[in-house]
């Protein structure tokens, strides 16, 4: 290892035990990480401070004060009196039954949809804590079961880019898209059953948007009664800022715009005043997405990435058994896209090596492609990317708490994509 890739490496474990023992405020060890980085030589301000400019970022920091806005509504109470009633008829079964129905709207508008899972963990979180079923057990299995269409049929993204890169492999065979389905459908059920199972494990507490004070402002802004035109307004433009989240792949640089457009709608009406603009802009949440990417790019930079990759398929040699191959580049692709916060791109370091590790051992190497490609978004043990990060933050978990549901939930994906993958896909 480079000296760069070990300050990398330590500023990241830094900023982990930071977060996992609560000795910053929530959202403040990723700032301190991204100042290292610039002590250390390892990037320039702009570098280390990238995550600040980056559109995803951009887009949900406007989002949430769209959000504080729609808050103030009679529609926002009207949504949250129907999941009060559905969370106080049942308890378990109306958890059981809130899973699916997340689950079912991911089949419509795309698992790891933006917009979809910042609307669902708004949603949640205005609903007032119940011991029937507190909202920090719906918090963090709601929240992943926007990544999980329990129909898979909005899966285009991820079959592209496994049938690019295995002609690029020099593969020719052509990927069964129903196959693939399967494949996923079989990841999602394992999810749902982790889910079902998992109830008891999940904290009971009320949850704050990661802010001490977050109580407090909603009883304030229940005490005014907002004009209706202005109600219709707010609603008008949450509206618009969803749908346009959830058109990001149609709309490009556009879509990325459309929540800042109506946040700077929402305060020209009155609706939120400027410093409950900035507040909600610089939230906690907002401020530990832009902060660790910086630390990701860091390591990225390094080389680090690449290195583990190198020396895994190396050491892994001939005669070893195909599903092992298969997990292992899946638990290495989802780890480095969890850290990074780079999906994508860990698809396109480790997924390329997989393949000729299969092709050299004389495997069809379609299952490998197929898992490795679908786990680069299958991480979430960590609280790095936006939206686990949104989940603990919204949440108000401690680490160990996060990690009780999260660790096994991805443990189990990780299984359930590998073994589907080669039963479907016969190496």
């Amino acid at each position: 290892m480079t000296t760069q890739m070990i300050l990398a490496l330590g500023i990241l474990i830094i900023m982990i035990a930071l977060i996992m023992f609560d000795v910053l405020p929530f959202g403040a060890p990723p700032i301190l990480a991204c100042l290292l980085l610039v002590i250390t030589g390892l990037s320039t301000i702009p570098q280390a401070f990238a995550g600040f400019a980056n559109s995803s970022v951009i887009m949900i920091a406007c989002f949430m004060v769209v959000l504080a806005a729609v808050q103030k509504t009679k529609f926002m109470d009207t949504i949250k009196s129907a999941m009060i009633s559905l969370v106080n008829k049942g308890g378990y079964k109306s958890y059981a039954l809130l899973v699916i129905v997340v689950m079912i709207g991911a089949s419509l508008v795309g698992g790891g949809n933006t917009g979809y899972y910042v609307l669902i963990l708004a949603l949640i979180s205005t609903i007032p804590y119940t011991k029937k079923m507190p909202t920090s057990k719906l918090m963090i299995p709601l929240g992943f079961a926007t990544n999980h269409p329990l129909i898979p049929i909005n899966v285009a993204l991820y079959y592209g880019v496994v049938s690019s890169i295995l002609e690029t492999a020099g593969y020719t065979e052509k990927v069964s898209m129903v196959k693939f389905s399967m494949v996923n459908f079989v990841m999602g059920i394992a999810f749902l059953i982790w889910c079902l199972v998992a109830y008891k494990l999940l904290p009971d507490h009320p949850i704050a948007a990661a802010e001490a004070d977050a109580n407090e402002k909603i009883d304030k802004t229940k005490a005014k009664q907002m004009e209706p035109w202005k109600e219709k307004a707010t609603v008008a433009a949450f509206v618009i800022s969803v749908i346009g989240m959830m058109l990001l792949n149609t709309l490009g640089d556009a879509a990325y715009a459309i929540p800042g457009i109506c946040a700077m709608f929402i305060l020209l009406i009155g609706v939120v005043d400027f410093k409950e603009f900035r507040e909600n802009m610089f939230a906690p949440v907002i401020l530990m997405m832009g902060g660790v990417i910086g630390v990701a790019d860091a390591l990225a930079n390094s080389g680090f990435t690449a290195m583990i990759g190198d020396k895994i398929a190396t050491a892994l040699g001939t005669g070893v058994n195909p599903l092992i191959v298969i997990m292992v580049f899946a638990l290495l692709t989802s780890t480095c896209a969890t850290f990074t916060g780079s999906n994508m791109g860990s698809v396109y370091i480790f997924a390329p090596i997989a393949i000729a590790s299969c092709m050299s051992l004389g495997l069809n190497p379609t299952a490998a492609a197929a898992a490795v490609c679908v786990s680069g978004w299958q991480g979430g043990y960590m609280p790095i990317d936006g939206m686990p990060a949104m989940i603990m933050g919204m949440g108000n978990y401690k680490l160990p708490e996060f990690w009780k549901f999260t660790v096994p939930m991805y443990l189990i994906r990780i299984l359930a994509l590998s073994v589907a993958a080669a039963v479907i896909f016969p190496m």
